[in-house]
């Protein structure tokens, strides 16, 4: 699937517009990270590429299809939404949270079938939640209740997922969880659309990365060619530096640091 988003704008009443004239194309199963400082527009965009909120101007296809004439079953059969992980709204078990994901693929008053069930499975299986099938979402820890969101994404069985900051407020062992999953969802053929605050990660496993900077300004393109240190120092108002480090296994890694205010 590509996903296009093609001259968009958007702007709240009576203020200036949080960015305009802004357009790129994903592929599945590419992954693409958008960053920003806070108020750039981030979470606004995923938002109105989700129907959630409403263009100033602009619009999202889908394979060439204007998103806006597709019906919404049609839609949330090819992209699922993962918010950041919060406290679990009702007392849901993994189970029963996960199956929710196949609202889509459900008619109408119908009942979820053993192939949706088994398809829920499956998808907490791979993301290692099995364990946690009958119990509570609300007695989860953050890191669980957002692999859990997780899967009740996939359960879809989604082109793609678009992901508000999966890693925002988790320890280092459940960021890393999620950076795993992401990378395994492309070679599943799943491509993934994700906000993130850490630029270190989007250089780890982003094809590509859209930088929302100062202004309504924009720079988008492959991730290694657009995340540098000075599109990063501009980005967020802080002197950046990118260098790289070899681990024992012989990968190279990106370590991203803001040295001066």
């Amino acid at each position: 699937m590509i996903l296009s988003v093609e001259n968009a704008a958007f702007h709240y009443p009576n203020r200036r517009p949080l960015f305009e004239n802004l357009s790129f194309e994903l592929a599945t199963p590419s992954v693409m990270s958008v960053l920003g400082a806070n108020g750039a527009g981030k979470t606004t965009l995923l938002k109105c590429i989700l129907g959630f909120e409403k263009w100033s101007q602009g619009s999202v296809l889908l394979d060439g299809a204007d998103a806006a004439h597709m019906s919404s079953q049609r839609f949330w059969q090819r992209i699922a939404y993962v918010p950041q992980a919060k406290s679990a709204p009702f007392s849901y078990t993994v189970e029963e949270t996960v199956l929710l994901g196949r609202s889509s693929r459900v008619a109408l008053f119908g009942k979820p079938s053993v192939h949706d069930l088994e398809v829920a499975h499956r998808a907490i299986e791979f993301v290692g939640v099995q364990h946690l099938l009958h119990q509570s979402c609300s007695q989860l820890s953050g890191g669980q209740y957002q692999m859990v969101l997780i899967a009740r994404a996939l359960a879809a069985e989604p082109e793609l997922l678009v992901m508000d900051e999966p890693e925002s407020n988790l320890d280092f062992k459940n960021q890393l969880k999620v950076l795993s999953c992401i990378r395994d969802l492309r070679q599943r053929g799943v491509g993934c659309l994700i906000n993130t605050h850490y630029p270190a990660h989007a250089l780890e496993i982003s094809d590509q990365a859209l930088v929302m900077l100062p202004g309504q300004r924009f720079v988008f393109g492959k991730a290694e060619e657009v995340l540098t240190a000075e599109t990063l120092t501009e980005a967020f108002g802080v002197e950046v530096t990118i260098f790289k480090t070899q681990l024992a296994d012989g990968r190279i890694v990106s370590n991203v640091t803001a040295v001066s205010a």
